[in-house]
């Protein structure tokens, strides 16, 4: 286990950049200067941002404080698991393999397509008129 003090990592998810400070506690979320239900009201995103404590049984254990900054709500919790996961393993080495498994290691590097000339969107294409 490394040392107790506070633990620092990065999780990044479509334009959304989080950083998240680990350290031993009673499980207090402060994301952004509010509780994790404020910040995120939707329990889904709060289950996945949850999942790498449940995962590796330490859920409670820490007091996590993070700032996330960019990108949509969705974007922010993504980003915000994966510093989670990222931190739990700079804790202890041994949850990698749990957490790897699991895939909450892996940076989702989906992001929006660019616009491309001549189009409306992305891949959308103007109305064709025959005459």
């Amino acid at each position: 286990m490394a040392d107790t003090t506070t633990i620092h990592a990065i999780g990044r998810r479509k334009e959304a950049v989080c950083r998240v400070y680990l350290k031993p506690g009673s499980g207090k979320w402060d994301v952004n200067g509010r509780t994790l239900g404020d910040f995120f009201p939707r329990p889904t995103l709060v289950s996945a941002i949850q999942q790498p404590f449940t995962a590796t049984d330490t859920l409670g254990r820490f007091d996590v404080k993070a700032k996330c900054e960019g990108g949509g709500q969705n974007g922010q919790a993504g980003a915000l698991r994966l510093a989670v996961a990222r931190a739990l393993v700079k804790i202890d080495e041994e949850h990698r393999r749990k957490l790897r498994d699991l895939g909450l290691l892996t940076r989702d590097a989906r992001a929006v397509e660019r616009k491309k000339p001549g189009r409306p969107k992305a891949r959308k294409r103007f109305q064709f008129s025959k005459r």
